[in-house]
């Protein structure tokens, strides 16, 4: 009854070791702690501030990344659009064969 799943092995994502993070690596973090230092505080959570300063990929890599988020959705919608355009006959150039009032054609 709702009970532990025996093929369940942890979660779906992966928790990155705490140790890769830290504060000496990070000259901004670095600088907060000698501050605190001087006053004669610290702070045991600035680790966790470490991730947002650390690039995993150069400028150009990160641009990339921005400009071809979304592709994989937008490139298949994009063909199934032109796909039913197609079999469907729209044509939404203005340049179709309308017919006037008369029942002629015009081009």
């Amino acid at each position: 009854m709702g009970g532990h799943d025996a093929h369940h092995h942890g979660p779906p994502y992966k928790i990155p070791n705490h140790d890769i993070f830290k504060v000496e690596d990070v000259p901004a973090l670095k600088r907060v702690q000698e501050e605190l230092a001087k006053k004669g505080l610290k702070d045991p959570w600035l680790r966790n501030q470490v991730w947002r300063y650390k690039t995993s990929a150069s400028p150009y890599m990160r641009a990339l990344i921005c400009i071809t988020r979304g592709w994989r959705i937008a490139i298949p919608a994009f063909l199934i659009t032109i796909a039913v355009e197609q079999y469907f006959g729209i044509d939404y150039s203005g340049h179709g064969h309308h017919e006037d009032k008369h029942g002629n054609g015009h081009h």
